[in-house]
């Protein structure tokens, strides 16, 4: 259920910019969400409308594009998607990965008129 306040988070971000910028209402809010970020776009999607609720935001359409996960591996340097069945390096097959990307979540553009 934290994606309401994630939603809530977002209407943040917009009626900031709305203030700075001076747009009245929002058409579209562009979402980059990383494949390992935790969020269920789904929820969003359902908890996006009642946080908008009498905003510039309110029946904005949310897009979301999802950043796939990339590790880099700590024992060759490759850099890129793992192997996650077998949780390794699809190069040398070492297990020390640290991911790269995957986790992010952020607001990446409004369309406003």
């Amino acid at each position: 259920m934290h994606e309401l306040s994630i939603a809530r988070s977002i209407i943040a971000i917009v009626e900031q910019a709305a203030k700075d910028e001076g747009f009245e209402r929002v058409l579209e809010i562009r979402l980059k969400m990383g494949e390992f970020s935790g969020l269920v776009p789904e929820c969003l999607r359902e908890f996006f409308p009642i946080a908008a609720k009498d905003t510039p935001a309110e029946g904005a359409k949310l897009v979301m594009e999802t950043v796939p996960a990339a590790f880099r591996c700590l024992d060759c340097g490759y850099e890129g998607p793992a192997d996650r069945k077998n949780a390794c390096c699809p190069r040398c097959r070492g297990t020390a990965l640290r991911m790269t990307q995957g986790r992010e979540f952020y607001v990446e553009d409004l369309k406003v008129e």
